[in-house]
């Protein structure tokens, strides 16, 4: 016979930082009924995955972390996957929400009862959960992109995605084969160079890589954080001030400034032909920007190689190229990062009718705030679509303030549920497109990840955080439909 579903008040997907402060903030509310649904053996979400050497944050940690639990000894100001998994560890332990964690739990299915006015939750091991709330914290970075070229299942040596890296495959002297050139491999890249036989970088487009000023926060720099109270306030406020406006790219001269600051990056490499296919055609901004001061000193190295031909395929001994010539290698590291516009319909969800959220979404992800989709009742999303800009984690608790408001507004006027107007969600998302369509570096042919197949932009908020923040605390009690409990 089987099992009735495990019955909770409230579903978390995810234990990363969308997770962890969701719990946290669920349990100031006085929620105390809910799970967290983790496919990990640990909390972290992307920073528990993605281990691969020199992973580091590109915000700044004074405000690359959460608001209400400053830490004030960063090692430095942009801190590594070590640092910031430990950071998430202890906010997990200091707010008792690890307890609330299923780890080795991977949700596959996610089905809305009507009739009984909860979500159904399955997990790959078959076991089920019920709950009238569920709110997903898998994000963008969740479903792993693979090279479109044939082969690599036939590949004989070693091979790996750099989002899951192998750390038992010792690269010392090994000739080594790394597919894409992008944000992960620009980090590890300067990390494993010097240990190869042989390094050769399959670049598909060049990208701009600005200086990062990184330099260890010194014994006086940390008193000073320690000591003076509102020294890491005054420091996360000149950081959001910064990032805020730098991330409309709307500023002429500070775009100019950056592609001049990666044009000086660039040059220390000495070969230039390499220079050349190192130079990006698309304007700064148009791609993700990208940080590193270790990168392009790797293309001086004698062993490294940058090929710019497309690769046709991958051999069992090696990758062979569109003009026949094959490399033989002994490992192939993957970096061609994540299916970024997926977000939760990587995930078989049904909503009202049993409409399924691929299906809804078959013009691109859209969602009102980037929190809730028309026909998903009391089904809400952190960093879901067009929310992606700035600091994360500053995003996340705006939208984990958002959902704890509208579970209170529901549980005050004792309804069952609540599901955003069709027509409000269509506004909401017309009026995001023409806002993207004004972000002229956006509009750049870069063979952009932003966008889906239609044309739709599904992952950039246009925006500053203010106005982020503003439409968040807005009364939108109206924009819903709903049901009495």
């Amino acid at each position: 016979m089987k099992a009735s579903p495990s019955k909770h008040h409230v579903i978390i997907i995810g234990a990363g930082p969308g997770g962890l402060c969701t719990a946290i903030k669920l349990r100031e509310a006085g929620i105390e009924d809910f799970i967290i649904l983790e496919k990990a053996d640990g909390i972290g979400g992307t920073w528990w995955h993605n281990r691969y050497p020199g992973a580091e944050c590109d915000v700044k940690s004074h405000l690359y972390s959460f608001s209400f639990e400053l830490k004030k000894d960063w090692s430095r100001p942009f801190a590594g996957q070590a640092e910031i998994l430990d950071y998430m560890h202890h906010c997990a332990a200091k707010y008792g929400v690890e307890s609330f964690c299923r780890f080795g739990h991977a949700v596959t299915k996610t089905q809305w009862n009507g009739d009984a006015a909860q979500w159904l939750v399955t997990t790959d091991a078959g076991a089920e959960f019920a709950a009238p709330y569920v709110i997903s914290g898998i994000g963008m970075f969740n479903d792993l992109q693979w090279p479109d070229c044939p082969g690599l299942d036939s590949f004989q040596g070693t091979s790996f995605h750099s989002a899951r890296w192998n750390h038992d495959c010792d690269l010392t002297g090994k000739r080594v084969a790394v597919i894409g050139s992008a944000a992960s491999a620009v980090q590890f890249l300067p990390q494993i160079a010097k240990q190869t036989q042989t390094l050769h970088i399959f670049q598909r487009t060049a990208n701009w890589v600005i200086p990062k000023e990184d330099e260890p926060y010194t014994a006086d720099q940390l008193a000073h954080f320690r000591d003076d109270p509102q020294a890491i306030h005054a420091s996360r406020q000149a950081i959001y001030e910064e990032l805020n406006d730098f991330i409309l790219f709307n500023d002429p001269d500070a775009l100019r400034e950056a592609e001049d600051a990666g044009i000086q990056n660039m040059s220390v490499v000495r070969d230039p032909e390499v220079r050349k296919k190192l130079m990006p055609t698309h304007p700064f901004g148009c791609k993700r920007p990208l940080f590193s001061n270790l990168f392009y000193p790797i293309f001086n190295l004698p062993q490294v190689e940058l090929v710019t031909d497309k690769v046709e395929k991958i051999a069992e001994t090696g990758v062979v190229t569109e003009d026949g010539k094959l490399r033989e290698v002994d490992v192939v590291i993957v970096a061609t990062g994540f299916h970024v516009t997926r977000y939760l319909s990587a995930i078989d969800v049904s909503g009202r009718n049993g409409v399924r959220l691929e299906d809804a979404w078959n013009d691109g992800a859209q969602a009102y705030l980037g929190i809730t989709t028309h026909g998903f009742p009391n089904l809400f999303m952190l960093y879901g679509p067009n929310t992606n800009n700035g600091s994360i984690l500053f995003m996340l608790e705006r939208q984990v303030e958002y959902i704890v408001r509208q579970m209170k507004r529901i549980e005050s006027e004792g309804l069952g549920w609540i599901d955003i107007r069709n027509d409000v969600e269509t506004t909401y998302n017309d009026a995001m497109q023409r806002d993207i369509k004004t972000v002229a570096v956006w509009q750049a042919n870069c063979g952009n990840y932003y966008s889906v197949k239609s044309g739709r932009m599904v992952t950039q908020w246009p925006h500053d955080l203010d106005e982020y923040t503003a439409r968040i605390r807005s009364d939108d009690s109206t924009a819903y439909e709903s049901a009495a409990g």
